[in-house]
């Protein structure tokens, strides 16, 4: 298995290092005329980015100093975000390339091609040339044929050279404008997504019960205190009757990142805010974030159930919590309840919607895809999940996933905008 494991990261790495190589040859040595400062500082860009991302993931997950993951996590994270998309912009130029260049060919004047001197023996006399290699005279000039103003004029910089450079420069501007682009939408703070939810046993009394689901925080070095406050500023604003994290709070230990969380302790509900784990939480030290969110006010869910006045609220651990024998327990959470009486289930991952389905859950609120995060990341997500982002129906359980609030790695968002969503429960008897 080790043997398997090393073989695929060398596969990897393989592969990272010869699309970077492609990237070196399409923007620094297509671009540069040669050895010199730009093609010098083009190499060193290119290098250093790779390895400032590897030690970025590598700092987060065994734990580096605080501060070596902040200097590191910004320039690292970012460089995988703007590879992916300097890479998709190169390939879709190879695409536009030879258009560029037939443009170029038909719209630029010919080049005047320039005669090489002659070379001549040395110590051989200008005489001893022989009369027919000896430049003729200028014929004078015509009045229909005037004097050439000087000598021939030298060839243009090349074609080729100037092409490289024009779509290098414009794939190198889409993948900077992509990527700032998605990060602006990323540190300004998620939107806020509405939907409605019928449920068959909700009673009239509960008709319009507002749950805020936020999901996927990843409070990390890059996305600290700050974000926090704008993402409880963002949830307290929709005056929610329940408040429901489900999943992947963090990305660090409770040292680190407990004041970066502090603002959770503003969370305003009716009838409360809970909390349950992601995957994320067992890198981050599980325990310790339970008792962390307990003591900011919310209520840990850990394979759990409380009865609501409407409906009953459950919520199961991650599936990345078998690891350490605290997994999700449905019989646990959902056993011994009153069937006539409608549940909603908080469980990280959409996978978990099948055991669900089993244990009659009327709605299932996840989140874990991110909604793929960065395109054509929806594509992956889509293959590892059976629902990616928004609603859809499970024979009789209906299941919402979030895209989440926050992004992990790149602080950045591509074709999936963070949001946080308030299901409003609908009763069908109303």
């Amino acid at each position: 298995m080790v043997v398997v494991f090393v073989l695929v990261g060398l596969a990897v790495l393989a592969a990272f290092g010869a699309l970077h190589w492609y990237a070196w040859r399409r923007l620094v040595r297509d671009t540069t005329r040669g050895p010199g400062l730009a093609r010098r500082t083009g190499t060193v860009v290119i290098v250093t980015g790779p390895v400032l991302m590897f030690a970025a993931l590598i700092a987060e997950r065994t734990g580096a100093p605080f501060w070596l993951q902040r200097v590191l996590g910004w320039p690292g994270f970012l460089w995988m975000a703007f590879s992916l998309y300097l890479l998709l912009a190169l390939v879709a130029a190879e695409f536009v390339r030879p258009l560029v260049r037939r443009l170029v060919e038909r719209e630029a004047p010919a080049e005047v091609a320039v005669p090489e001197p002659q070379r001549v023996p040395a110590g051989t006399a200008a005489t001893e040339l022989e009369p027919e290699s000896a430049p003729s005279p200028s014929p004078s000039p015509s009045p229909e044929q005037p004097e050439s103003a000087g000598p021939p004029r030298a060839a243009s910089p090349s074609r080729r050279l100037f092409v490289s450079r024009v779509v290098g420069g414009a794939a190198a501007a889409a993948a900077v404008g992509t990527v700032g682009y998605g990060t602006y939408g990323v540190l300004r703070g998620p939107g806020v997504k509405r939907v409605t939810v019928p449920l068959a046993k909700l009673p009239r009394s509960a008709h319009g019960f507002r749950i805020a689901v936020v999901s996927d925080i990843h409070l990390s070095p890059v996305l600290g205190r700050g974000f926090a406050q704008r993402v409880v500023d963002t949830i307290n604003s929709t005056q929610p009757d329940l408040i429901a994290v489900v999943g992947d709070l963090v990305d660090g230990s409770v040292k680190d990142l407990g004041p970066a969380a502090a603002p959770l302790s503003q969370l305003k509900a009716r009838h409360g805010s809970y909390f349950v784990t992601g995957n994320h939480e067992y890198f981050s030290g599980a325990g310790q974030w339970v008792e962390e969110v307990r003591r900011l006010g919310l209520d840990p869910l850990e394979n759990a159930r409380t009865e609501l006045p409407a409906f009953d609220l459950a919520g199961v651990n991650d599936v990345a919590g078998e690891s350490e024998g605290q997994g999700p327990d449905f019989g646990r959470a959902l056993g011994d309840r009153d069937t006539t009486r409608a549940v909603v289930l908080l469980a990280h991952q959409p996978v978990q919607i099948h055991e669900a389905v089993r244990h009659d859950v009327d709605l299932q609120l996840s989140g874990h895809t991110h909604g793929g995060q960065l395109w054509p990341g929806s594509l992956v997500a889509a293959a590892a999940n059976p629902t990616v982002a928004g609603l859809e129906r499970y024979g009789d359980t209906q299941l919402y996933v979030s895209r989440g609030a926050g992004a992990w790695g790149p602080p950045t968002r591509v074709g999936a905008p963070s949001d946080i969503t308030v299901v409003e429960l609908a009763s069908k008897q109303a």
